[in-house]
């Protein structure tokens, strides 16, 4: 755990905090554990929630309550989470049961984006706010942000107005329970379906489907 806390920067008092942040569900009931990260990434959810907003409040002073709330939803979305993560090499510490593990679960988007969270809460847990605050700033927004300036689905409609062709989204999927719903969106171009990709919104699924279809446009 030692290699994680100097990734993250910060060493826990609690280390049974940060290992209950490692843990998946598939491990828990493996080893027959009391908990799993779930609880934590519950937490870290609205941890985030605050720590960006505040972020956004204090170094956007001229802008709307619904571009505030617009730039808040592309931070703490699963793709930029999931970049937070990868550089945090959160992956590599993830507890995670032999099946999960065989079907790539260690690799998984939504495992990984949950990580962060679970791990922000952890951190709050064990050392308080300013000490989640200095994570977040430290590494989670630099991270998120690298991801976000990308807008894929302006990128595409240009493209394909360049070419002289319509881009059209179509939701393809939708799982999960109502509080933490994934969803699955195709991107068609002329109709023909050019990409695929999930999100925990529509447009988040939408934004991944363009980017899987940028990658296939000539």
């Amino acid at each position: 755990m030692t290699d994680l806390e100097n990734n993250i920067g910060y060493t826990f008092k609690n280390k049974t905090l940060l290992e209950t942040a490692l843990t998946h569900s598939s491990y828990k009931n493996e080893r027959n554990l009391k908990e799993c990260y779930e609880r934590l990434e519950f937490l870290g959810d609205s941890v985030l929630g605050m720590l960006t907003a505040e972020m956004l409040f204090a170094t956007n002073l001229n802008l709307s309550e619904g571009e505030l709330t617009k730039r808040r939803a592309m931070i703490v979305c699963e793709p930029s989470l999931v970049n937070a993560a990868n550089i945090l090499e959160l992956g590599t510490f993830l507890r995670v049961g032999k099946g999960e593990e065989n079907t790539g679960g260690r690799q998984r988007p939504s495992i990984l984006a949950d990580l962060v969270e679970a791990v922000l809460a952890a951190v709050y847990l064990d050392g308080g706010l300013e000490n989640a605050r200095i994570l977040a700033k430290t590494h989670i927004f630099p991270a998120t942000l690298q991801k976000t300036v990308t807008d894929y689905k302006t990128i595409l409609q240009e493209k394909a107005q360049n070419r002289g062709e319509q881009v059209s989204y179509h939701l393809i999927g939708e799982e999960g329970p109502p509080h933490k719903k994934r969803f699955t969106a195709e991107a068609r171009i002329e109709g023909k379906p050019m990409g695929s990709g999930t999100g925990t919104s529509k447009k988040e699924a939408e934004q991944a489907a363009a980017q899987c279809a940028l990658e296939r446009l000539v």
